[in-house]
């Protein structure tokens, strides 16, 4: 079977839920796995920060590198890159898990949330992006997963929350662009997205009841870990879901991946039944 073994993940928002379970996936088959995020110091309301993550990742076969990480900032993002380069000889791989939420109407979203939301889920995949895609061309095999949905154009999901629907799929239409300019130079970029709710801290601290009707992020990190090893030719351009990338990998039980046990998990945003 493929294997990360030897490649060289970045990984944004890797300090916790499904960041951290892609980064531990990658780490049992002995990758190296760059834990880039904001939270270097415990948080009371969120668990996991960097250096547990990486303390996990070593303890889990990987090799780590924890970096603080603002994907707003530029200058932190070029300097995280190449500090990950010196580190580990190159890169094989971004993931372009860091991202903002507040799904709510326009009169409900302040400038200030939408800035957020548009910085770090857009302009931070791009600054990514832009810093590693050097290193990964040399890759050869070089990889750029984003969680982002793909593109549903049922106008339901345009008037509920249009300035999160702008930045999301924001990130999905720069990932499907790096595939087209990209294509034939060794090169795949995809995006990922959960068929559920994913009971990850944040919508535990956010919503505990939504918590019960979701799946656990190990279904993220199960697809993300398949996409990840197919071919680059047959990974490029497309837009996954992660139970959709699991059935193609054969998996057909997904009861292991209920956050409560024979509780039917509640549709994500952009999917429809």
């Amino acid at each position: 079977m493929p294997t990360l073994q030897g490649k060289t993940l970045f990984i944004t928002g890797a300090s916790r839920g499904i960041g951290r379970e892609i980064a531990l996936r990658a780490a049992r088959d002995g990758a190296n796995v760059v834990i880039a995020a904001k939270t270097a110091e415990p948080d009371p309301r969120l668990p996991g920060t960097i250096h547990a993550t990486a303390r996990e990742v070593e303890a889990t076969g990987g090799k780590a590198l924890p970096l603080v990480l603002d994907v707003r900032d530029e200058a932190q993002v070029q300097q995280a890159v190449a500090q990950a380069v010196e580190r580990f000889g190159g890169l094989d791989i971004l993931v372009n898990n860091a991202s903002a939420i507040h799904p709510h109407g326009v009169l409900e979203t302040p400038l200030k949330r939408y800035d957020l939301m548009m910085d770090i889920n857009v302009r931070g995949s791009f600054a990514c992006a832009q810093a590693c895609l050097p290193h990964l061309l040399r890759s050869g095999e070089g990889r750029i997963l984003t969680l982002s949905p793909p593109l549903n154009m049922n106008p339901k999901w345009f008037g509920a929350f249009p300035a999160y629907l702008v930045s999301k799929y924001g990130m999905s239409l720069l990932a499907l662009g790096i595939a087209e300019e990209f294509r034939g130079q060794g090169i795949a970029s995809s995006t990922l997205w959960p068929r559920t709710l994913i009971a990850t801290a944040a919508l535990n601290v956010a919503a505990p009841e939504a918590a019960e009707r979701a799946r656990v992020p190990a279904i993220m990190a199960g697809a993300a870990h398949w996409i990840l090893t197919r071919p680059v030719a047959q990974a490029n351009g497309r837009s996954y879901v992660d139970e959709d990338a699991l059935r193609e990998a054969g998996v057909t039980d997904f009861a292991p991946y209920l956050a409560t046990p024979g509780v039917e998990p509640e549709l994500d945003y952009f999917i429809d039944r």
